[in-house]
């Protein structure tokens, strides 16, 4: 009886390795498939943290719901630099600086959603969700005839709710890679290092309309582009990104 127990133990034991092995083959296999697209580490649960980090695609997302007197000098320098980004606008900056709207689409730029009043969309209800969206993507279109396709969420705060219903919109949801903080360091030479450093392909990178963003912008694009990187807009960033 002992030796019997004995060959099963060694039986049961053979098979339990057996399955171990397997599904760490398995999680090794969708871990490479997941590093070579450059897909599995960019979309979370259908948002957007990156583009394809087999890319050489880097973003400039810059979030606007005040700010308005930085912009000039921004747009200059993104025309000096030859670069187009995109600008997720609150609808109640839209409608009250509607001249620097149009200067913004009329320089090329791609115009995002960024909601309307600013709240956190977490704590929204769906109803409330589908019109704070699209209450800014038709004052948008009103003021400049464009269709917004991407939607960043105020202060990165949503839910399953929030992304049903900016889906449902036809709109991606858009987080970030990398965060300046520019809102609350003024200090150009933060907002530098945290632009560039450990800069890879895909990266989304977070910033608004500030003095010292606006001081920082020039040395931010030379060093990317200097490393090979071509800055272009969020939607041409993921567009090999599948949710």
């Amino acid at each position: 009886m002992k030796k019997i127990h004995f060959g099963v133990f060694k039986l049961r034991t053979a098979v339990i390795n057996a399955c171990i092995a397997l599904i760490v083959g398995i999680v090794a296999v969708a871990t490479i498939i997941g590093s070579g697209s450059g897909v599995a580490a960019s979309v979370v649960s259908g948002v957007y943290y990156s583009g394809n980090t087999n890319s050489k695609y880097i973003s400039l997302m810059i979030n606007v719901y005040w700010g308005t007197e930085y912009i000039d000098d921004m747009l200059k320098t993104l025309k000096e630099k030859d670069v187009k980004t995109t600008f997720f606008v609150g609808g109640t900056w839209a409608a009250l600086e509607t001249d620097t709207l149009k200067k913004i689409d009329e320089a090329g730029h791609e115009l995002a959603n960024h909601g309307y009043y600013h709240k956190d969309h977490n704590k929204l209800s769906e109803q409330d969700n589908l019109n704070e969206i699209s209450s800014t993507h038709k004052i948008v279109k009103e003021l400049v005839g464009k269709e917004m396709t991407l939607f960043a969420p105020p202060s990165g705060a949503y839910n399953k709710v929030t992304v049903g219903a900016a889906s449902s919109l036809g709109y991606k949801t858009i987080m970030w890679t990398r965060d300046t903080i520019d809102w609350r360091d003024k200090n150009a030479e933060l907002i530098y290092s945290r632009a560039i450093k450990n800069a890879k392909g895909g990266d989304l990178i977070l910033m608004h309309p500030t003095k010292d963003t606006a001081a920082a912008l020039p040395k931010i694009i030379d060093k990317l582009q200097g490393d090979g990187f071509k800055l272009v807009p969020v939607s041409t960033n993921i567009a090999e990104v599948i949710a």
